[in-house]
Order: C-alpha cells, then sequence, then structure tokens
C-alpha cells in the first residue's frame, strides 16, 4: 500500500471521473508525469508539512493498493531529497483507493 494526500474537492472529482488524476498540489499527472505519493505515514505528514502547509480546504488521505492500479510505480529519490518516494506512472483508478480518510494535522 502507498499513500497519497489529496484535496478533497479532487478526489471526489476523481469519483465522479473513475479516475484521479492529480500529481500534487496544484499539478496534474499531464504537467508532472506522474503521481507523487509516500511510502508511509511519516513521509505523508513531512509533505503536508513542506507543500501542502497553507491549505485550508479539506484534505484527505487516499490508500492506494499497487496491484490495483495498472501502471508502473517506482521508487525515485526527488531531487534535493534524501529518501525514495513512490511514483505513480498513470492515472489512479477509483477502484485502486482502498480507504480515504480525512487527513488532519
Amino acid at each position: 500500500m502507498i499513500l497519497h494526500l489529496a484535496l478533497a474537492a479532487d478526489w471526489d472529482a476523481a469519483i465522479a471521473s473513475g479516475e484521479y488524476r492529480v500529481s500534487t498540489l496544484g499539478l496534474t499527472l499531464e504537467e508532472e508525469g506522474f503521481v507523487h505519493a509516500c511510502s508511509d505515514l511519516t513521509q505523508l505528514r513531512g509533505v503536508a508539512g513542506r507543500y501542502y502547509g497553507a491549505v485550508t480546504e479539506p484534505l484527505v488521505v487516499l490508500e492506494i493498493d499497487e496491484d490495483r492500479l495498472g501502471c508502473p510505480v517506482r521508487l525515485e529519490v526527488p531531487e534535493g531529497m534524501g529518501e525514495a518516494f513512490p511514483h505513480i506512472y498513470g492515472p489512479v483508478p477509483v477502484t485502486a483507493v482502498i480507504t480515504v480518510t480525512p487527513f488532519t494535522r
């Protein structure tokens, strides 16, 4: 299982369309080339602090089953980071999302 932090509104749009196509805050899969994800809650909390600190709208944590994705997932170390993060190279089908929970800071 891997995790992704999402705006609740983006997840609602994904439910309507059948797939999630947001890479990270303000960027789409098409713009970034992959969907950013986290290996665990510790990584996710770090991402929340670095990139979502000023966000006031509701956030949710998507728990994603990699076996249901139908696209590659690669562990990669982003430039300037000292740890590997999973990157999803394709849209996330809503059926690959096992749980959705509100994110609390």
